[in-house]
């Protein structure tokens, strides 16, 4: 029941996405809102009990409405299965900032596919070099490829298997979207919303995101260019500031031969600095360190959508045959 679960979430979700701004981003917005209000006093243990109440009970109620709904209606059960998907696993659900750049890009307007990558990011690319811009956008999308389809992917298939129908995709969510609120709060603040809170929250998603950051790069060698990604993966990974994040963009880059990492690496984690480092020579981009691999091109953007969808396709063709083998047994 997964494989068509994710198969029905995906195809109606490239026929009718979210819109930019929905009901859903809201609501989570001001669910974790209220669970930092309500809860958080500024000790170390509030900031435990945030994280359960805004992570765990979602993902617990995901859990027993799954059970309730299968134990009388299996079919409504699948359809909540899907309209969990829906919500929380999709492309369009970050795909319009990577189309809208690219399109641009390929009109010849620069600059507002610069300004369309600040809005992204939240940071300013106006005085990147080109080949640092075109950087950002791949590591960026490759990332947030990862945490909307297949991170999601990944927890949904482990806990639906065990018989809790989509709470793995609610918690991946959950915790993927409280560590991102309660940094860009910081951030906004000035200051630490609250300090302990921000790092529990990250170091959590850490060690949710660990295997499926693994799994994603190993999707990308299987799809791409598997000795150049395994290498990449082993010697490169280190370069940026996250683990998971580099395991993902160095198993990446060796797999369409792209150059990526550098002096200013922005992934998708919030806490970097403010603004990209601009007008960077590539001598200061080799002593931070970059991949090996031709320097980012417009042509690139193309490999990097033809890596991840051929990387979707295979981990539905292994849920198929698992479904499958499942059925038969």
């Amino acid at each position: 029941m997964s494989f068509f679960a994710v198969l029905f979430a995906l195809v109606i979700e490239q026929l009718r996405p979210l819109p930019r701004d929905n009901w859903v981003h809201d609501n989570l917005i001001s669910w974790v809102g209220w669970t930092g209000r309500h809860f958080d006093a500024g000790r170390e243990h509030h900031a435990w009990v945030v994280w359960c109440m805004s992570v765990l009970a979602p993902t617990l109620g995901a859990a027993l409405v799954y059970h309730a709904l299968a134990w009388q209606l299996p079919a409504a059960a699948l359809v909540f299965d899907i309209g969990v998907l829906y919500l929380t696993l999709g492309f369009r659900q970050f795909s319009h900032f990577f189309t809208d750049i690219r399109k641009s890009l390929d009109e010849g307007d620069e600059l507002t596919a610069r300004r369309r990558l600040a809005d992204w990011c939240h940071l300013d690319a106006s005085e990147l070099p080109r080949a640092e811009f075109l950087r950002h956008v791949i590591e960026h999308s490759l990332l947030a490829a990862h945490r909307h389809v297949f991170g999601v992917f990944f927890w949904f298939v482990v806990l639906s298997t065990l018989g809790l129908g989509p709470a793995g995709a609610v918690l991946y969510r959950m915790a993927e979207f409280t560590g991102r609120y309660w940094s860009f709060k910081s951030r906004a603040l000035g200051v630490p919303a609250n300090d302990r809170l921000m790092q529990i929250s990250q170091r959590l998603f850490g060690w949710i995101d660990h295997l499926p950051s693994r799994m994603t790069a190993f999707g990308f060698a299987v799809v791409g260019n598997f000795e150049e990604a395994i290498n990449g993966w082993r010697r490169d990974a280190g370069l940026w500031r996250h683990d998971n994040e580099g395991v993902i963009l160095a198993a990446a880059a060796g797999a369409v031969g792209v150059q990526l990492g550098g002096a200013a690496a922005p992934g998708v984690t919030p806490d970097r600095s403010k603004t990209f480092e601009s007008g960077a020579t590539r001598d200061a981009a080799e002593s931070a360190g970059s991949t090996a691999g031709v320097a980012p091109q417009v042509g690139h953007l193309d490999s990097v959508v033809g890596l991840v969808w051929r990387s979707v396709v295979l981990w539905m063709l292994l849920l198929a045959l698992l479904t499958l083998a499942n059925l038969i047994g």
